[in-house]
């Protein structure tokens, strides 16, 4: 018997399953093989098309049916982790009215602007813990201001992940935790949050109705049944945002663990028991899975829009030929430093980390007589790493200690050069794990439909692979180079 998991992001969708007894994922797929796209009709918006999410799950499983002797028909549950802060919008027949607003989508900064100076200052902090920035209640408004036409005909505003799990169940709801990222939320009232909404003038009944996030949230029709070949009636039992996801996958549930994951986009994600916040809002705070009424579960999300794509950026102003452990080969050629040349990788949209500014990205120091494509490699790596730290400084100031980042053995986290400089700017350890936010999707739906007892019954199998730190000589070159990277980042 298995598990399902489905891991939705911007670039691609990647489906698992997990066998319950050993807790192992015995199959896994992710398509389209190259990203998928994301459009841009205007500088600084980014969409995509809902029906893609829908395909590229069809795809993955259909993947999988083909090069693994596993019968679909045996999956027990479904999780889904998916992008935050995005905006699908259905009509009363559960039509999708426009193409996805995504989180990197930068239209609605002035409109959060604009409702974070008109609520004040002192609310949205104490109350939403966040400005309402460019989170999803403010592209909603958004849509409200600048299509109007449209507007007018919405039955509810979901999530990527809403959507998805309405897809296959009919249901229309979402979770507490969502409506948090979606800065819908006051923390105080640990509800919706009546005076935004006023605010916006958003009714309130546009939004989903809340379900927990391990439970069975709907049950897969007939219909999605035949399309995605599964079987008919098993529960959607888990659903959680890709970053409070990678958390979850990663085990880290209690105040005081930290997750990192570096893929579109590079997230430290540390979790908290104090209802808390950064005054700029470069850090934002939400609710974890986990999270209950008698146990307080935050996680404070440090995100760079610009991480992975900063490093497919560069291999395609190479040459598609080089692969990725190419250029991390590449990288490690190079010292500590990357001789001067620096990255700055900021141009995916308006960067929370830089208080909501779209800056775009930069390389500074370059020496025509000494830098060739090798440097690029390391300066692009150190400059995540280093972008890194200039959030989690933020986070200390918050009183999140970070001694040990856990990460899933992926993307960035492949190279030696990104872990290192990573550990030694931090003067953390890394741990890497044989996980990714589809295993771990498929194990909150186990716990989700009651297949597992408890949060320990499924991680059983989750291993330790890696460990990374670094020597204190060592660390401190890292820091150095961190040093002279921050006195030029504005």
């Amino acid at each position: 018997m298995y598990l399902l998991g489905l891991d939705v992001g911007s670039s691609s969708v990647k489906a698992s399953i997990l066998e319950i007894t050993t807790g192992k994922v015995v199959a896994s797929a992710f398509s389209p093989d190259m990203e998928m796209e994301i459009k841009a009709p205007r500088a600084g918006w980014a969409e995509q098309a809902p029906a893609q999410w829908i395909e590229h799950s069809r795809r993955a499983l259909d993947k999988i049916r083909a090069t693994a002797s596993i019968d679909l028909k045996s999956i027990q549950a479904i999780g889904i982790s998916y992008q935050m802060h995005g905006l699908v919008l259905l009509d009363k027949q559960g039509a999708v009215l426009r193409p996805a607003i995504i989180w990197c989508d930068s239209r609605a900064v002035d409109t959060g602007r604009n409702a974070f100076n008109a609520l004040g200052a002192d609310y949205c902090l104490e109350n939403l813990l966040n400005s309402p920035g460019n989170f999803t209640a403010s592209k909603l408004k958004w849509v409200q201001d600048h299509e109007p036409e449209v507007y007018a005909r919405i039955h509810k505003a979901m999530l990527p992940g809403d959507y998805l799990a309405y897809y296959l169940t009919g249901e229309m709801n979402t979770t507490a935790s969502g409506l948090s990222e979606g800065i819908f939320w006051n923390f105080r009232g640990m509800a919706v949050d009546d005076k935004l909404l006023h605010h916006y003038q958003i009714d309130k009944t546009l939004l989903p109705e809340t379900v927990e996030t391990f439970s069975v949230q709907g049950l897969v029709t007939a219909r999605a049944a035949r399309e995605f070949g599964l079987p008919e009636g098993i529960p959607v039992a888990y659903r959680a945002g890709d970053q409070p996801n990678n958390a979850f996958s990663l085990n880290v549930l209690h105040p005081g663990e930290i997750a990192a994951t570096a893929g579109t986009s590079g997230v430290v994600y540390g979790v908290t028991d104090r209802v808390n916040f950064d005054v700029k809002s470069r850090v934002n705070t939400f609710l974890h899975v986990n999270n209950t009424i008698d146990a307080k579960r935050l996680g404070i999300l440090l995100c760079l829009n610009a991480t992975g794509i900063s490093y497919a950026w560069l291999r395609r102003m190479f040459g598609q030929q080089l692969t990725y452990p190419q250029m991390n080969q590449q990288a490690e050629s190079i010292a500590v430093g990357s001789e001067g040349l620096l990255c700055f990788p900021f141009g995916n949209g308006a960067e929370r980390l830089l208080e909501n500014r779209n800056v775009g990205g930069r390389f500074d120091g370059l020496n025509l007589n000494l830098h060739g494509q090798a440097h690029w490699m390391r300066a692009v790596q150190e400059g995540i790493a280093f972008s890194f730290q200039y959030g989690i400084e933020i986070m200390h100031q918050m009183g999140m200690a970070i001694s040990t980042i856990k990460a899933g053995d992926a993307n960035l986290f492949l190279s030696p050069v990104f872990r290192e400089t990573l550990a030694g700017v931090t003067g953390a350890n890394i741990e890497i794990f044989n996980t990714d936010g589809a295993a771990g999707a498929a194990r909150g739906a186990g716990v989700g439909a009651g297949i597992y007892s408890s949060f320990k019954e499924a991680f059983t199998d989750l291993t330790k692979v890696k460990e990374v730190n670094v020597e204190p000589a060592m660390a401190l070159r890292y820091q150095e180079a961190y040093q002279n990277w921050k006195q030029k980042l504005y």
